[in-house]
Parts: C-alpha cells; structure tokens; sequence
C-alpha cells in the first residue's frame, strides 16, 4: 500500500473500487476464499499483478517465478566467475614459483634435520647453506632485515623493540631478532637490547 501511496484500507477500498470488507478479510488471511474479481481489482488499486498480490497473501500457496537475469546481471556473474579463476590461477602460479624457489630446500632439509637429531655432534654450519632457498625466496618478494643479529646499530623506535628497559633515539643497541621490511612497509619490529 506504501509503494502505491495509499494510506488506509478505506481508500484502498475506494481507489479499487470494491466493499471495504473485502480488504479486512485480505488482511486476516482470506486471500484464497476471495473473488478473483475482487483480487484483481485490488491487484490493479496497488499496481502489482494478481500473482504477485496473492504471493504476498497467501505466500505457502503462491510462489513468484524468477524473472530472467538481465544482461548486466548476467555480466556480473560472468565477471566473477572469471575473477575467482583468476585468482585460482594467480594462487597455483604464485604457489610453483615459490615451490621452485625452494625445492633443494625442501628436498634436502628432511634429511639434514634427521641426520642432526642422530649425531648430536653434527655441526650446525653445515646445515646453513640448506636455508639459501628461503633466503632467497625472502629476497624475491622484496623482503629485507633490518639489521644481521649481533649488529650494534643505533636505537630507532619505529624499527626497533626493546627487550627490556628503556633507550632513547640513536642511542646505541645490539640486535638479538632481526626484524623484516618489505620496500617502505614495515613487518617485523627487530628485537633489541642495551649495550
């Protein structure tokens, strides 16, 4: 009734040109014991088809046809569609290019890291040259330390976190967690202590 600018029942009534009555009965739910005449006349008061009329009376009886997609609907739909193999397709690229990257990596580790756990006197610099990969990997998305652990570098609070206590700006520090940035955004805050 909103939708068609029509206030009361009573003007409903009116404007459709059927007893008042008619309506009430509509609205206690006797949509489907009410005239088809009279259902029509209403319909048209409210500028919606018969169909759609009983569809919102009597919604367990009546159900609306879904209209066809428009052309633009259509058109989003196709464009999701190719969006989400897109993304598919980026993901499985990304996921072989950096698989690639690692492999001596992935395929020597396993065994590096077993043979390690048996002989506890294996020197861990052996193992070092096994993480090239993922160092390299890290150094083809752009990702670069802040500073090498170890490093006395000075104190800045936007790169640095301090383990314990307190320093101020460019004092000197000593880097225990290297910290990461990739291009001007920051990752990982290095973790520092006083000299």
């Amino acid at each position: 009734m909103q939708q068609a600018g029509i206030s009361s029942d009573r003007e409903l009534s009116q404007k459709a040109g059927v007893p008042e009555i008619q309506v009430i009965r509509l609205r206690r739910g006797l949509a489907l014991k009410t005239r088809a005449d009279i259902l029509l006349k209403i319909s048209q008061a409210l500028q919606i088809s018969l169909t759609e009329l009983l569809a919102t009376l009597a919604p367990d009886f009546v159900e609306l046809e879904k209209a066809p997609p428009t052309a633009l609907e259509q058109e989003y739909q196709r464009l999701q569609a190719a969006i989400a193999q897109q993304r598919s397709s980026l993901m499985e690229e990304f996921q072989l290019a950096s698989v690639q990257i690692l492999e001596s990596w992935m395929l020597q580790w396993p065994t590096a890291a077993s043979k390690a756990q048996e002989n506890h006197h294996l020197r861990a610099q052996k193992l070092l040259p096994l993480l090239r990969p993922v160092e390299q990997l890290l150094q083809h998305w752009g990702i670069e330390s802040i500073a090498p652990v170890g490093a006395e570098i000075p104190y800045n609070p936007q790169q640095h976190q301090l383990i314990e206590g307190t320093a101020q700006a460019g004092e000197p520090v000593k880097v225990r967690y290297t910290g990461y940035t990739q291009g001007d955004k920051l990752l990982y805050r290095a973790k520092v202590s006083l000299v």
